[in-house]
């Protein structure tokens, strides 16, 4: 038999932090900065108890142990969002052709990679901040998911097929996720 209080979470909300919880969106909020997530699932109850937030399962198996648990690291990385942004850092690579890139609204263009005609363009998610400095393009948002989201699509638009990737090392790399440094 499963313990009940060992399936209870409970996540620690710091003062400076405000937390609503909406029918099943969670919003987190603190200054100018706020990040708002969907979070349901039939069997959990998610409700707000002073300066913390409760997670408690209506019934006790290893489905919502498992769910539990991935809200309540969501629910962390947002709080840790609103407190200080995420930010990613994509290397623009380019030896063959020079490419150049620009930010146009909601989507980043990049023109002349490996002497493409056609421009190709990536994806920016809301609330995503992308500020282009000399070989890096840097990406900052209090949403975790979005800001990586938003470099992944960087990359992914850089793809090459048909060609040596040994020497054709052109394109959009991520080199750092979230302050952590990607080696390799």
């Amino acid at each position: 038999m499963i313990d009940a209080y060992k399936l209870r979470k409970v996540v620690d909300i710091p003062e400076e932090v405000e937390v609503n919880i909406v029918e099943r969106e969670i919003r987190v909020k603190k200054g100018s900065l706020e990040v708002k997530r969907l979070l349901y699932f039939p069997t959990v109850e998610i409700k707000k108890e002073g300066n913390s937030i409760v997670l408690e399962p209506k019934r006790f198996t290893k489905r919502e142990k498992k769910i539990i648990n991935t809200y309540s690291v969501h629910i962390t990385n947002m709080v840790l969002g609103v407190q200080e942004p995420y930010t990613y850092k994509v290397k623009i690579c380019s030896s063959h052709f020079p490419m150049t890139i620009n930010v146009k609204g909601k989507e980043l263009e990049i023109k002349n990679f490996l002497g493409e005609k056609v421009p190709r363009i990536a994806k920016i998610l809301d609330d995503v901040d992308v500020k282009i400095e000399n070989d890096e393009i840097i990406i900052t948002s209090a949403n975790k998911e979005a800001a990586g989201q938003t470099a992944g699509n960087f990359e992914k638009a850089t793809r090459i097929t048909n060609r040596d990737r040994r020497i054709f090392q052109d394109g959009l790399w991520i080199i750092e996720k979230a302050g952590k440094e990607i080696l390799g």
